[in-house]
């Protein structure tokens, strides 16, 4: 059985609010708990009015206190936007409040405009290589105190929480190799190098304190509804959502429509089409038999969801209907 895992980016949905986007999130951490994925995962975005997670580290304090097993974490914090020192107390504070239940994902995008990233204090003109020696700092504050070691997280010395890189290109699978961490690709919204990166990945790995064999996950947008018709309805949405941000439009996450024709060209909605190309979308028998097909072109470890639903009973109930669905293919 490939454990099921969720992404959550607390989605302000149009008509609502943010306290209720973050009290959303709690319902859905709680259902997906009760239904047996195995962690939640919130995402780090600045200056989005569809997104509520911006303080992640936050998010998820809030999300450990509603639930008791299922572990909580970022997919991903994006570390040039902060000091590892600042990230290492932060999720130590985490692990403190909730022992052996913490992941910290790390991306390196800014997840924002670039106005924003300036406004986050990024350093725009970071080279690629001070990426990998902040996780390795990371890594240090988190891990065993050394003899002699000057700088201290407190919270976050010896917590050992297991980091994860995160990606949608072949750097982010030969870092996350090279390293010996897991690694999780952003197939849910970039599709394009998801089987070369896994195999480069697996191909590369070196084994390490943290890891000793590969170990992929990859993400998927899922709706799944009675019908078909229904779900596609539902799905309207997130398509909503990807021809918003082409178009420089900055809105709270979309009712769904009836009809996308008047929405879209027909150069986004090709755009759109093939950015989600790996979604489940349609009824329980519809997803299964994509979702099959997925997990066998790609062979991952583990599948990380996200529920791009604006409606919050249709929401759940597409976190419950995968988890049956999870089920089945273990059968």
């Amino acid at each position: 059985m490939t454990p099921f895992s969720i992404l959550d980016l607390a989605p302000i949905t149009e008509g609502s609010s943010i306290s209720q986007a973050l009290e959303n999130s709690k319902h859905l951490a709680i259902t997906a708990e009760n239904c047996g994925y195995r962690r939640v995962w919130l995402a780090e975005h600045h200056g989005m009015q569809g997104v509520a997670s911006s303080a992640t580290a936050v998010v998820l304090a809030h999300i450990g206190a509603a639930t008791s097993t299922i572990r909580i974490g970022s997919g991903g914090i994006m570390l040039p936007n902060h000091s590892p020192l600042i990230v290492a107390e932060q999720f130590g504070t985490l692990a403190a409040l909730f022992p052996e239940r913490v992941d910290l994902g790390l991306g390196r995008a800014p997840g924002t405009d670039m106005a924003t990233a300036r406004a986050l204090n990024r350093d725009l003109n970071a080279a690629v290589e001070d990426y990998p020696a902040a996780i390795q700092q990371l890594q240090r504050y988190l891990g065993t105190r050394q003899a002699g070691q000057s700088i201290i997280a407190i919270p976050g010395i010896d917590t050992h929480i297991p980091l994860w890189l995160l990606g949608s290109s072949l750097y982010s699978a030969q870092l996350a190799a090279q390293l010996g961490l897991p690694y999780s690709f952003a197939s849910h919204f970039a599709p394009d190098q998801l089987i070369t990166a896994i195999n480069l990945y697996r191909e590369h790995f070196r084994p390490s304190e943290q890891l000793q064999t590969p170990y992929v996950m990859a993400g998927v947008m899922a709706v799944v509804a009675d019908t078909d018709e229904e779900a596609k309805f539902l799905f309207t949405s997130v398509q909503q959502q990807f021809v918003n941000m082409r178009r420089g439009l900055n809105k709270p996450f979309a009712r769904p429509v009836d009809d996308m024709s008047p929405y879209w060209s027909a150069s986004e909605q090709a755009m759109v089409e093939h950015t989600l190309q790996y979604a489940l979308v349609g009824s329980k028998p519809t997803v299964e038999a994509k979702l099959q097909r997925f997990i066998e072109a790609t062979q991952i470890d583990e599948l990380i969801v996200s529920v791009p639903v604006h409606n919050m009973a249709a929401r759940l109930n597409t976190v419950e209907q995968m988890a049956d669905i999870g089920s089945l293919q273990s059968n």
